[in-house]
């Protein structure tokens, strides 16, 4: 896959560096040349130094043939123009923005962009170390409304069903690793001692999980 990385900040850099280690080609741009240089001479892309947004400056990093735009300064408006060029002009498949300001995600969601912000992200997860502590989520999604819980199964859960632990739109069992390999569980599927859990979970349930967990 073809990523462009528009802004080589702290999250751009680590955001470049994944994408290319996991064989994408990757192109990195930013302003600032050594916000560029942080990148070393092991980074497995290219970088092009200019401006995000600058139609020019989009098209030597290879727009034109992009799959993926991620907009990742520490500017709202610059993500958002960088972002919205990508999209309607050059019609990228997939582009994120990254948005400090959480309050203009849903304007920019309902303009087909989507967006990270990592202050919501940020609270959301503290929140949910601080009042869940036996229940770490290991990933969030959008801004922390959805998670996903990785747990032993309780002992008592032995012999019980998958359909017993899930709750339409709220919770659901998306893995289950037993023995070093995992499946994805029907709902008839029984849960044996040992199991690893995966659980997505809307974030408001997490109680709930926590009950049913406590007393199934």
């Amino acid at each position: 896959m073809k990523v462009i990385v528009m802004g080589c900040g702290r999250v751009g850099e680590m955001v470049s560096r994944l994408m290319a280690d996991d064989g994408h080609e990757v192109v990195a741009i930013d302003y600032d040349q050594s916000a560029l240089d942080r990148l070393g001479p092991t980074f497995k892309g290219r970088t092009v130094l200019g401006v995000g947004f600058d139609r020019e400056v989009l098209i030597k990093a290879g727009i034109q043939q992009a799959d993926a735009f991620a907009a990742t300064s520490s500017s709202d408006n610059t993500n958002i123009v960088a972002a919205r060029i990508a999209r309607g002009i050059f019609q990228v498949p997939k582009v994120v923005a990254r948005l400090f300001d959480p309050s203009r995600a849903e304007i920019y969601r309902r303009l087909g962009l989507a967006t990270i912000s990592s202050a919501a992200w940020g609270a959301e997860r503290i929140r949910e170390l601080l009042t869940h502590r036996d229940l770490d989520p290991v990933l969030a999604f959008g801004s922390g409304e959805v998670v996903m819980l990785s747990l032993e199964a309780p002992p008592h859960l032995d012999g019980r069903l998958v359909r017993d632990l899930s709750i339409p739109g709220e919770v659901s069992v998306v893995a289950i690793t037993r023995d070093g390999r995992a499946i994805l569980p029907l709902s008839g599927a029984v849960f044996r001692a040992g199991d690893q859990l995966h659980l997505a979970v809307l974030a408001a349930s997490l109680p709930r999980v926590e009950s049913l967990l406590g007393t199934l």
